[in-house]
C-alpha cells in the first residue's frame, strides 16, 4: 500500500471507496485536481499550479513511471487529460499508488513553499469535498 504522509490515501478513499475500477480513481483524482487548480488559482495563478503539478508529475516518475503519459500531456494549465488516461490504464493498486504518491510530492512542494498551516487551510475545501461519480469535462477549444 503506498505511503500516505498527508491522509492523501483518506481522501482517496472517501472519493472513490473500496474496490473502485481505474477508471473511477482516474475520474476522482482529475476531480482532485481540477479542485486543487480552482482553490490555488486565484492566489498563485493557473501557470503556477500549472508548473507544480508538473514538476510533481516529473518527481513521481521515477517510482511510478505510468505517469509520463500525464507528464508529457501536461501542456496546458488545468489539463487532466493526461493524468486521466495514464491511471486509467493501471490495476486499480497502481492507480491508487500513484495519484497518493503523486498529490504527496505535490503536497510536498507546496510545503517547501508557503508553509504547511498556509496550505491545510488553502486545500481545505479540497479535502472537504465529495467526489459526485463524474470527472469534470475539460471545455477549453
Amino acid at each position: 500500500m503506498p505511503t500516505d504522509a498527508h491522509g492523501i490515501q483518506g481522501l482517496l478513499a472517501r472519493r472513490v471507496g473500496e474496490g473502485a475500477a481505474p477508471t473511477t480513481i482516474a475520474a476522482a483524482a482529475v476531480s482532485i485536481w481540477h479542485d486543487i487548480d480552482v482553490a490555488l488559482a486565484p492566489i498563485i495563478g493557473q501557470p503556477g499550479v500549472a508548473a507544480l503539478y508538473k514538476r510533481s508529475l516529473y518527481l513521481t516518475l521515477a517510482d511510478h513511471s505510468c505517469l509520463v503519459t500525464a507528464y508529457e500531456g501536461s501542456l496546458r494549465p488545468g489539463e487532466f487529460a493526461g493524468l486521466d488516461i495514464a491511471l486509467s490504464q493501471q490495476t486499480p493498486a497502481e492507480a491508487s499508488a500513484a495519484i497518493i504518491a503523486l498529490l504527496n510530492t505535490f503536497h510536498d512542494l507546496l510545503t517547501h513553499l508557503i508553509g504547511g498551516s498556509l496550505l491545510e487551510r488553502l486545500l481545505r475545501s479540497v479535502r472537504d469535498k465529495p467526489f459526485s461519480g463524474d470527472a469534470v469535462k475539460d471545455t477549453s477549444p
